[in-house]
């Protein structure tokens, strides 16, 4: 790692004043080391960003990199049947090849969108060829093996044995947790309760506790995933949750859209994270959560793309649009869900929910050179005069507006060409790998 100093750039900082600079910010090695009107100096690789917008790093806390190879394989779907009839058969025939494979090309596109780091639930087997496209790749990333050792209509290469699929997670964690200098961290990732038994769930929220790791799963996303929650284990999705004592700061809960009064107070009380995913539940026709509503109540809440067969893309700019108007819709009013709030969300919001605030979500001098730079100087975001930035950013950028990103101190993508991935080779190996998908997984198209 040498030194960096991109120049000239309009500097959306995130700090505490939520001050937007004019001017040059300097790394040195991992760390934003300056941020102000600085000196070129013969020993810096220098970015001339005259006319560009530098953002922190966005940051999606609920992403499947080991579904991206599927995308348009479950289109118009809900989502049990979305899982039993597509997703679980073809995650079920994963090969080491084919899960870096999706790992890669899933890397690839969220590097060229800004997103700089991601919260990942992989699957059931053939983990740690997703965590080597991880590494290789570039990309920060929470993740950890998917886990299922219960329920109906799960194929056999998926349905686990309770003690080992413990037994590998933690070998997993032992192994890879903070390599990459501390990229890649490990976490337990139970796929839901609906196949996930009682004593899994208590073993996980154990060795979370023991090992200081969090703890990934889905949450209350779908009218019939709460109806089987309920009848199988008593009580409602969140409740059950907080009665097993896995909710805190260390769970990760995606969607959480079905939820009652009592459970919004829970996640709230108990600094549970939230990772609203609002593209992937508008296709699956899900839902639309209660955002404005969890945030006024201090609730913890961040955003994803979810994965890539129910969004059909990884773009948190959609997410970022998409976050803001469909609360605008659902409650009759154009001031809630304001841009600033959702842009909040997908930077130091993100950085919260990975426990890494002190580290990341905000461009300051000590902190992590996680560092987007974007240009808005497009026909869809002119005129850019007397026009607020961030507004500009969540409403009218696209993914394509990102030029270059860098990530711990790393330039991942400069100038919309990728340094770690040959783009042109991974989508060919996506598109070669995918037949042979189809036809291990049995599925009928």
């Amino acid at each position: 790692m040498g030194k960096i100093l991109i120049k000239n750039g309009m500097i959306v900082t995130m700090n505490s004043k939520r001050e937007i600079i004019k001017g040059d910010l300097l790394i040195e090695g991992n760390q934003i080391k300056e941020i102000g009107e600085l000196i070129e100096t013969k020993d810096v690789t220098v970015i001339n960003a005259e006319g560009k917008v530098v953002i922190p790093g966005l940051i999606q806390t609920h992403i499947h990199l080991t579904q991206t190879l599927y995308r348009g394989q479950a289109d118009d779907l809900e989502l049990m049947d979305w899982l039993k009839n597509r997703v679980w058969p073809l995650e079920g025939s994963h090969t080491a090849e084919s899960n870096y494979i999706s790992a890669k090309l899933g890397i690839a596109e969220l590097i060229k969108g800004g997103t700089t780091s991601i919260i990942d639930m992989e699957t059931v087997n053939h983990t740690e060829s997703a965590f080597e496209a991880i590494l290789e790749g570039g990309i920060r990333a929470i993740t950890g093996k998917c886990m299922m050792d219960y329920g109906e209509g799960i194929p056999p290469a998926l349905k686990e044995n309770t003690d080992e699929s413990i037994k590998e997670s933690v070998r997993l964690l032992k192994k890879w947790h903070q390599k990459g200098n501390g990229r890649l961290q490990y976490a337990f990732t139970p796929r839901f309760v609906v196949c996930c038994s009682e004593e899994l769930l208590i073993k996980v929220r154990d060795l979370s506790l023991a090992y200081n790791v969090m703890v990934h799963t889905h949450a209350s996303e779908n009218r019939g995933e709460i109806e089987i929650v309920q009848k199988d284990r008593g009580m409602r999705n969140i409740n059950y949750l907080h009665h097993l004592g896995l909710t805190g700061e260390k769970l990760i809960l995606a969607h959480c859209i079905w939820l009652d009064d009592e459970e919004m107070k829970i996640l709230a009380d108990t600094g549970t994270k939230i990772a609203h995913c609002p593209n992937s539940n508008l296709k699956l026709a899900s839902g639309i959560a209660k955002i404005p509503e969890l945030l006024k109540m201090g609730a913890n809440v961040s955003l994803a793309a979810d994965g890539a067969p129910c969004n059909n893309n990884l773009d948190i700019f959609q997410e970022m649009r998409s976050a803001a108007l469909i609360q605008k819709a659902r409650l009759l009013s154009p001031t809630v869900m304001p841009a600033h709030q959702v842009f909040e969300m997908a930077t130091l919001g993100g950085a919260k929910a990975m426990g890494m605030e002190s580290q990341l979500g905000s461009l300051e001098e000590g902190k992590i050179a996680d560092v987007v730079i974007v240009d808005l100087n497009k026909l869809h975001t002119t005129p850019s005069k007397n026009v607020d930035v961030i507004s500009q950013l969540v409403y009218s950028a696209y993914a394509t507006d990102v030029e270059t990103t860098i990530i711990d101190g790393n330039i991942v993508m400069l100038n919309r060409e990728l340094q770690n991935v040959d783009e042109k080779d991974i989508m060919k190996e996506a598109n070669r790998i995918l037949e042979k998908q189809i036809k291990l997984s049995g599925i009928q198209k």
